[in-house]
């Protein structure tokens, strides 16, 4: 595993794309501060920059990092879900532009498997997370269902398996600042 990291890190470094096991299912990412790097996955999926990115970050300080106020309710939200769930909030700071939506929000999950976590903690900083899939098809639930254009397009594919078993997408719930919950995706 630490060979497979100091990879990616390489290749985060330089701005490319890595193809990586979550703690959901196959990612496409990263280095979420670096605009350049994001647009190569905007244009790698063929998606519009205005639909938004997931973002994993290690632990909540790196995650208070980025986010200019964690609202309460998100610290029980993580503690108490049951399955992995990211979270939408207000007032993402020292992100990539681009990586922001519209109304200026960000979505983030503090990542819960080991590998991503050794992986953002070495790295030190966020990194994208998007399911393997071209927009609007399909998400590969696993590697033999990821399409050889995704395969060709990302610069490191990580040669390690999905800890996650019956892996699915991660929940989505939008936090407001001034209180609203929201359920994106259960």
């Amino acid at each position: 595993m630490i060979e497979e990291i100091n990879n990616c890190i390489k290749e985060l470094k330089e701005g490319n794309l890595i193809l990586y096991p979550t703690d959901t299912v196959w990612g496409i990412g990263c280095d979420a501060t670096n605009e350049e790097a994001v647009k190569k996955v905007y244009d790698l999926k063929k998606r519009a920059d205005s639909k938004a990115l997931i973002c994993l970050v290690t632990h909540q300080a790196m995650l208070e990092r980025h986010v200019k106020e964690v609202p309460e309710v998100a610290y029980d939200i993580m503690d108490f879900a049951q399955k992995p769930t990211t979270i939408v909030f207000d007032s993402p700071k020292d992100v990539a532009k681009n990586l922001i939506a519209e109304d200026n929000t960000l979505a983030i999950r503090v990542a819960s498997d080991k590998f991503c976590q050794y992986l953002i903690n070495k790295f030190g900083k966020p990194i994208v997370s998007t399911s393997a899939n071209i927009s609007g098809r399909p998400t590969p639930n696993h590697f033999k269902e990821i399409s050889p254009e995704i395969l060709k397009g990302v610069d490191y594919v990580v040669n390690l398996q999905l800890e996650n078993e019956n892996p699915s997408p991660s929940s989505i719930i939008k936090l407001s600042n001034d209180g609203q919950v929201k359920v994106i995706r259960e």
